[in-house]
């Protein structure tokens, strides 16, 4: 167990590719805590998918011990370092991480500057009560501008430049200085002296040998080898099979004394009884009151994932109920579809988070999926006076008992540069977007601050906004309020009949071009029949776009080679309307290909 007074338990916060995980492989090799010759980049993302696609999926931490640059005699200071992801699609696993520390070490590219998730990420901060170090990274490039990154820094965030260290993650070059920053500046854990042992649990996972693997910060109290434990919310008990701390791979230890972060081995096999935010104290103990815990994410978007093979919707149940045991963020429950059979209506943080977990249940869970088209989450007011949140247009009632209609609206912070401002804010009146603010932090920045409705942001947004900037804007969103919305369902008719898979909520200001551009798409897929087949979209009653997918067409008359027209006209008369009884009477089958066309479509 480790004296409190030199534990120091800090998280690395960043904008996406400002070098925190590179930063953290310059803390393990300075401190010793990996031998040179297993030295690798990125050695904190453990996830395949981290280190092909270069970004930080899940908050990892690391115990470290540090002597100080002058190798004094003195036991070495333990930092827990927390090396958290930078997209805004996992800020809910960075507040996490936040509140498992207490203090915050804010890496900003010396090059780039402050940019949307920087802001994001020290709000953060500031909410978990925390203090802030500045680390300007990456001096060792001939763009770096330290001392016009430093007035932004002091300009947007009001963060004071004497705790700014200048470093460079790549070389090494300020990293002794920045760990006796950390070790001076910031707090030690607060003691708690004389109360009971609790702990928070700030993530989780299942192992199939170990059962379910709890990350803990340690409250207050000690916690041995072998104690029996209760979660406080839930009331499932256990026994601690194992504790141990990261520094980076596992070591197993006897105990975890307060401040501390480790694991804990509780053998549990079922799911539900463990749970990310609740408090774990001794089995005995009756008086402890719960942990603050976190507050639940929120999704933002939604779609449908459906196993290929209709027998593996067991396993794909099963499957999502350990990947949620660790990604909290991650929503599902069940539902059917006429196309696609049995699955599982999921709700995600965003495009990156939905990319992220399908590639997970495929890879870790030997699961092939079909994904439908992502949309976000309404709110329906009824006549009845009752609300009801839906997230799928097969969802929705009759209109007629609908008495208003709302959609999720976000606060966006946009950075970009003063050149594509205009292309910036024309994005962003084109989405409906609606403008606060409009400030200038340095003299080629911008910042503006826009309130957006949320389905205008999920898809394409983030495309058009780097095209329209060369790449160097960037943005942040907050749920802001749901508002009334002019909002329609738009139903597709194939042959007369609603393909409920198909149909899709959208402002009715640009219903029809949506509309047009799916029954384009399956007028392409749907086979050729011996009869016209109309692909309609329709609002309500009223037809908005309309497609045919032309007949096969048999020469019947070909064995009249001769004689009067007249025969061949009644043979001809005679198909008419044979086709004509097979369009009032065929059902016109769509094949799945058809349906994954439209449902994985490219809203460009």
């Amino acid at each position: 167990m480790t004296d409190s007074h030199r534990l120091r338990n800090f998280a690395i916060i960043a904008h996406i590719d400002h070098g925190k995980s590179t930063l953290a492989d310059r803390f393990l090799e300075v401190c010793g805590a990996v031998h040179p010759r297993e030295a690798r980049a990125q050695m904190l993302d453990s996830m395949d998918l981290e280190r092909e696609r270069g970004i930080t999926i899940k908050a990892r931490t690391t115990r470290l011990e540090w002597r100080g640059r002058a190798g004094d005699k003195t036991p070495p200071w333990i930092l827990n370092l927390v090396d958290t992801p930078g997209h805004v699609d996992f800020a809910y696993e960075v507040s996490r991480s936040l509140a498992a520390c207490e203090g915050s070490l804010l890496v900003v590219d010396a090059s780039q500057g402050v940019e949307a998730q920087t802001l994001a990420n020290v709000y953060a901060a500031i909410e978990q009560d925390h203090e802030i170090l500045v680390a300007l990274n990456k001096i060792d490039l001939p763009a770096a501008d330290s001392l016009r990154v430093a007035a932004e820094i002091e300009a947007v965030i009001g963060l004071p430049s004497d705790s700014f260290f200048p470093v460079s993650a790549k070389t090494g070059e300020g990293i002794p200085a920045l760990l006796d920053g950390l070790v001076a500046r910031l707090p030690a854990p607060s003691e708690r002296q004389g109360e009971a042992f609790k702990a928070l649990v700030a993530d989780s996972r299942y192992d199939p040998f170990l059962g379910v693997v709890l990350l803990v910060r340690v409250v207050a109290g000690r916690l041995a080898t072998g104690d029996r434990l209760r979660f406080l919310r839930t009331g499932a008990t256990f026994a601690a099979d194992a504790i141990g701390i990261f520094t980076p791979e596992e070591q197993a230890v006897d105990t975890l004394g307060a401040g501390e972060i480790g694991f804990v081995v509780t053998g549990l096999r079922k799911l539900e009884e463990a749970r990310v935010g609740d408090t774990v104290v001794f089995e005995k103990d009756t008086a402890s009151l719960a942990l603050k815990g976190f507050a639940l994410p929120q999704a933002v978007v939604f779609c449908g994932l459906f196993p290929e093979d209709a027998d593996l919707y067991s396993k794909l149940r099963d499957a999502l109920a350990k990947l949620a045991l660790n990604d909290s963020a991650l929503f599902y429950e069940p539902e059917s579809s006429q196309a696609l059979g049995f699955g599982f209506r999921c709700g995600f943080l965003g495009l990156l988070h939905l990319e992220i977990v399908v590639a997970r249940l495929e890879r870790e869970f030997a699961l092939a999926l079909i994904t439908t088209a992502p949309s976000v989450g309404y709110r329906l007011l009824l006549r009845d006076g009752t609300s009801r949140d839906i997230h799928a247009a097969a969802e929705l009632p009759d209109v007629t008992q609908i008495a208003e209609f709302y959609e999720p609206w976000v606060r966006v912070t946009l950075f970009a540069p003063k050149e594509s401002l205009g292309a910036v804010l024309a994005l962003c009146e084109e989405r409906r977007g609606e403008r606060l603010d409009l400030s200038f932090p340095a003299e080629n920045r911008a910042v503006i601050t826009y309130l957006l409705p949320l389905s205008e942001t999920v898809f394409d947004f983030h495309d058009r906004l780097k095209s329209l900037s060369g790449g160097f804007a960037s943005y942040d969103s907050r749920f802001e309020d749901w508002r009334s919305g002019d909002l329609v369902k738009v139903s597709i008719l194939v042959n007369g009949e609603v393909v409920e898979a198909l149909s899709f909520i959208a402002p009715r200001s640009s219903a029809e071009r949506r509309g047009r551009q799916i029954c384009k798409r399956l007028k392409d897929e749907i086979p050729r029949q011996l009869y016209k087949v109309a692909v309609q979209a329709a609002i309500g009653g009223k037809v908005i776009a309309r497609e045919t997918v032309s007949a096969l067409r048999k020469d019947v008359t070909a064995k009249c080679y001769g004689g009067d027209v007249t025969r061949k006209r009644k043979l001809l008369e005679k198909q008419k309307a044979g086709k004509k009884r097979m369009r009032q009477v065929g059902q016109v089958e769509i094949p799945h290909a058809a349906f994954l066309a439209v449902l994985r479509r490219d809203e460009n």
